[in-house]
């Protein structure tokens, strides 16, 4: 990489251009901070906190019971927990032993299940007792042999665990779960298990450490390889990028799912790197949030735009006092530049929108908190990290202002698709990452999304980006939520359909939008139709998921 580049104008003294990465198991996040802060607290959940030393013990222990059952190295193991302490254990308990974490949404449905295990070839699976039946129902297709359970009763205080117990047992929702050789108790695993270190040998740059599977909002989802290096990357390198942030004082707010490739680098990595203390979320709950934040005074809060949004529209928003927030990163998502200047007046700190993709550990660019940046803006490239714009036919670098696919580079860019050689040579072009994403770069170097690839509306011959309709829509006073796809039409090929969500107490009519986006779009870009609904269909990071609403769209059509 060239010395420098036209954004590096804009790095705050404190962030450098290069960073040192060491080669190392990703394991040693956690041991390291461990050594440095073993009385630290490192976890809070529903009031009970775990230091360091506690928690690298029990991961130690995890690891131990893991190669006790026959789990190698380069094994792959799921992990199909919400947040919870044991999430943290076995994620860190399997790098240890040298195996790979398959992180595993649990909402995902039995179909969902197989491609997942099947296609990763997992052969163990740590889940909640809850869910049990669902993974035996897919185990007989998958190459899996044991299946750890574990309670979220198993790691409560007293006495919420005896609370929890009882409303189980009173509305008949405790499992009833025969152990034996094939299921196994992660409470009788860890306590018979022994407490020595254990760190397996690996070589950074090409094993796997964590195989995370996409999203699929697009179509079947693929195995991501990202090595130990990548990860360990991406974590120093988001680090170095929040350099206000002390080591051993920070509180992170876990509210984002550890299963998802942006909750795994910024709470799992990002928060034990830097000593913090990690305050758990099992599930994301708006009125849970404003408690957490008003009890724990979290320093640091990354989330998804729907996180904020929620929050900023709470009708009890006022008896809480958010002013501990001072640093918030959003990403998975577009943040709409009203929720960004809203937020940071309600808390008096920073929140800046990152851009990243699975495939890239995942974090790419962001803004810069306590410097320039620019509204609407993904900011600038991380450190190590390159990023151009190419043409979508010939590849060829395009100039300052156009629009084309943007394109990255760095040492956090994944190793490749699992088993998928095809998929792997479409997305790496001589080490450059084709994200899919249609951006642009200004004159001073930062980049600006400006919709999917796939998203991209063709309507009479003109390119429409959805997320630039989307903006408009979400300064109305009114709109609470918004997403745009391009539907059938005969004559211009696509038109535009907005999906719009009013604020509580307000009605919205259509013909108050349109002319709202008249005023402000060229006639072409303008919604044809507007469908008002009560919410919109997301990912659990709250990703619109366009797909499902135009899936919906051409059914009717097929109906009509």
């Amino acid at each position: 990489m060239a010395d420098t580049r036209i954004w590096h104008q804009h790095y705050p003294k404190e962030v450098p251009f290069h960073c040192d990465y060491p080669k190392q198991n990703l394991a040693c996040i956690l041991t390291n901070s461990a050594e440095r802060y073993p009385g630290h607290p490192a976890i809070e959940f529903f009031g009970k906190k775990w230091t360091y030393k506690q928690l690298a013990e029990q991961s130690s222990r995890f690891a131990n019971a893991l190669i006790a059952l026959g789990i190698h190295k380069g094994d792959r193991v799921a992990v199909m927990l919400p947040n919870c302490p044991q999430a943290v254990i076995s994620y860190y308990g399997i790098l240890m032993a040298g195996a790979v974490v398959v992180e595993t949404n649990p909402l995902y449905t039995e179909r969902e299940l197989e491609h997942h295990f099947a296609d990763s070839g997992a052969v163990a699976v740590i889940t909640l007792d809850v869910l049990l039946q669902k993974v035996r129902a897919v185990k007989p297709k998958t190459h899996v042999r044991h299946i750890l359970v574990t309670s979220i009763v198993d790691f409560l205080p007293f006495p919420k665990n005896i609370v929890y117990r009882f409303k189980q047992k009173k509305d008949g929702s405790l499992p009833n779960i025969t152990y034996n050789q094939k299921i196994l108790s992660v409470s009788a695993l860890l306590k018979s298990a022994e407490a020595r270190p254990v760190i397996a040998d690996v070589d950074a740059d090409n094993d796997i450490a964590i195989l995370q599977y996409t999203g699929g909002t697009t179509g079947r989802s693929k195995g991501v390889m990202l090595t130990h290096a990548n990860i360990t990357v991406n974590t120093i390198q988001a680090s170095v990028w929040s350099y206000t942030l002390e080591q051993g004082k920070e509180r992170f707010l876990g509210a984002l799912p550890l299963f998802h490739v942006f909750g795994m680098t910024v709470l799992l990595n990002m928060c034990f790197y830097m000593g913090g203390m990690l305050i758990l979320m099992p599930r994301y709950d708006v009125n849970q949030l404003l408690k957490l934040i008003g009890k724990w005074q979290p320093t640091f809060f990354p989330g998804a735009p729907t996180m904020f949004i929620g929050i900023l529209n709470h009708p009890e928003l006022g008896r809480y006092d958010l002013r501990s927030v001072k640093y918030c990163i959003s990403g998975s998502a577009p943040l709409p530049a009203e929720v960004q200047e809203r937020f940071e007046k309600l808390t008096g700190g920073q929140i800046i929108e990152g851009y990243g993709l699975t495939e890239a550990s995942p974090i790419t660019h962001c803004n810069v908190a306590w410097g320039k940046r620019k509204i609407g803006s993904i900011g600038i490239p991380f450190p190590d990290t390159e990023a151009k714009i190419v043409d979508l036919q010939t590849g060829e670098e395009l100039s300052v202002g156009a629009v084309g696919e943007l394109a990255v580079k760095g040492p956090q860019v994944m190793k490749g698709y699992w088993n998928n050689e095809e998929e792997t040579g479409k997305a790496l072009k001589d080490g450059w990452l084709l994200t899919g994403d249609m951006a642009m770069m200004d004159e001073d170097g930062f980049f600006f999304i400006m919709d999917r690839k796939k998203d991209m509306i063709i309507a009479g011959g003109f390119n429409i980006y959805p997320r630039e309709v989307e903006e408009v829509l979400y300064e109305h006073p009114g709109v609470m939520d918004a997403s745009v796809i391009g539907i059938p039409d005969s004559y211009r090929g696509e038109t535009v359909k907005a999906f719009v969500v009013a604020k509580p107490g307000i009605t919205l009519f259509s013909e108050e939008l349109d002319e709202w986006c008249r005023e402000r779009l060229a006639a072409y870009k303008v919604p044809r139709y507007y469908e008002f609904r009560h919410e919109l269909p997301k990912t659990m990071v709250g990703k619109v998921l366009r797909r499902k609403l135009l899936e919906e769209e051409m059914d009717k059509i097929y109906k009509a």
